[in-house]
């Protein structure tokens, strides 16, 4: 397994200009980690195919592949029209994966920020057929380049094991797989453990997140939704409470999550993401640091 870093978990400093992306791909790099996830947060790439061609030389130089390509994406439009925009936008988003040199690339399906009470398993029964078209060609256009695109079990929606279960087998396409994120399982109350187990076998890449739980009753404070990496608690579909942690210092039982992970067979790319309140670079650092002491204790 190599284990990498997201560049979404360095997002404050790139939109702060306090490091551009060339930066922090180097940053990664230097720090001892084997693999940069190209998250363009802070630094669009659509309709931007030099500036893709420029991170993809930048990585070459500094010695670290790009992993995965991971971008937002929305097809439960209220038009025809709409919906068929944004396939097209993401065609030209698998274009800029190859163009970046990525072999995997994650799209998401739905907003984030979807009213709960939109997120029914009824209403994504309703919706399957709009997704399944959506990743289908999406999927098939992405096997030209020899690129196999993913699901991520993803905020609120399109999330939890029998869900992303659900989707792939009705995309049915050999190119298309998970981004499977220990962490989000938690967004939907779905126990990580539990989710790791159900999603594992549909894996082409792996998020390594943790997260700090508490539930409705037992929490301290005010909760809020959150911003990429601001550190805040937010709610979970059912009203408990997370907040990012350091990968292996929160309340995921990381070392049972690797040891499914190691005991199935993996060997693929494992990306890192911070979400924390520590500095991005101390907490991503000490993630790498948890996680490979856990893996070589197993």
């Amino acid at each position: 397994m190599k284990i990498g870093l997201s560049t979404y978990s360095l997002v404050n400093l790139i939109r702060n200009e306090e490091m551009s992306i060339f930066d922090a791909i180097e940053w990664i790099a230097q720090s001892g980690f084997e693999h940069v996830e190209i998250v363009p947060f802070g630094f669009p790439l659509e309709n931007n195919p030099q500036m893709a061609d420029s991170i993809r030389e930048h990585a070459q130089k500094s010695g670290i592949p790009i992993s995965n390509y991971s971008i937002l994406a929305d097809f439960l439009k209220n038009s025809p029209e709409a919906y068929e925009q944004e396939i097209e936008r993401v065609l030209r988003e698998v274009d800029i994966a190859n163009r970046l040199g990525t072999k995997l690339m994650r799209h998401d399906i739905s907003a984030f920020r979807r009213p709960f009470e939109q997120n029914s398993i009824i209403q994504f029964e309703k919706d399957m057929l709009k997704m399944v078209e959506a990743c289908r060609r999406i999927a098939d256009y992405a096997s030209q380049y020899g690129i196999t695109t993913t699901v991520e079990n993803h905020g609120f929606y399109v999330n939890g094991g029998d869900r992303i279960e659900r989707l792939i087998h009705e995309v049915n396409r050999p190119n298309y797989k998970s981004t499977l994120d220990v962490g989000n399982f938690w967004c939907m109350d779905e126990a990580p453990i539990v989710g790791v187990k159900k999603v594992i076998p549909y894996a082409a890449i792996i998020h390594l997140k943790d997260f700090y739980f508490r539930t409705a009753r037992n929490f301290p404070g005010k909760g809020t939704m959150f911003l990429c990496n601001s550190g805040n608690w937010f709610k979970t579909i059912t009203g408990n409470f997370l907040r990012g942690a350091i990968v292996g210092e929160g309340d995921i039982d990381m070392w049972e999550v690797l040891r499914v992970v190691k005991d199935y067979g993996y060997n693929g790319y494992i990306t890192i993401e911070f979400e924390g309140l520590e500095d991005c670079r101390i907490g991503s650092l000490q993630g790498l640091k948890n996680t490979r002491f856990i893996l070589d204790n197993l």
